[in-house]
């Protein structure tokens, strides 16, 4: 099996859902047993983390956690962030989410295919990422976004 890109990453984890994270850190942790993870159940504990090191990927839960005020934070600092949703899956979200530098728009009911996901974020620049993103994500997200949702989100990476 070849080695994750993962493999010894420092990477920081951000839900208020602890199951989330457990589900998350065991799915990278498959991957990649000598990563480093980070885990953050609040807004100011994250922020704090973010503040004090560095970290190879960021994955954000939007709801619950303040998850755009840490994206911005995050990306000011030049980290990889892939966002994670469940109840803000929305094409304004989406939206808002990869015009603030994120890398990612995940749902939550992907958590199984966190990997992959993350290691085309740190593999490719970010228009890449993000075409590669949407083709693997296209008929998920046409599924349950309602008509005309591409235009208005208008990221045409397809």
């Amino acid at each position: 099996m070849e080695d994750s890109i993962l493999k010894g990453q420092s990477i920081l984890i951000v839900d208020d859902e602890a199951d989330v994270l457990q589900v998350l850190e065991d799915e990278i942790r498959a991957a990649c047993a000598d990563c480093t993870i980070d885990r953050a159940t609040t807004y100011e504990k994250a922020a704090e983390l973010l503040r004090s090191k560095a970290y190879g990927a960021v994955v954000l839960d939007i709801m619950g956690v303040r998850g755009f005020d840490l994206l911005e934070l995050a990306v000011n600092r030049n980290l990889k962030v892939a966002m994670l949703t469940a109840h803000a899956l929305t094409p304004e979200a989406l939206k808002k989410s990869h015009d603030l530098g994120a890398r990612a728009y995940l749902p939550k009911d992907k958590l199984g295919e966190i990997v992959p996901f993350l290691e085309d974020m740190l593999r490719h620049e970010y228009k890449t990422g993000w075409a590669k993103l949407l083709d693997k994500l296209e008929n998920y997200y046409d599924d349950r976004f309602e008509p005309g949702w591409r235009g208005r989100a208008g990221i045409n990476y397809w």
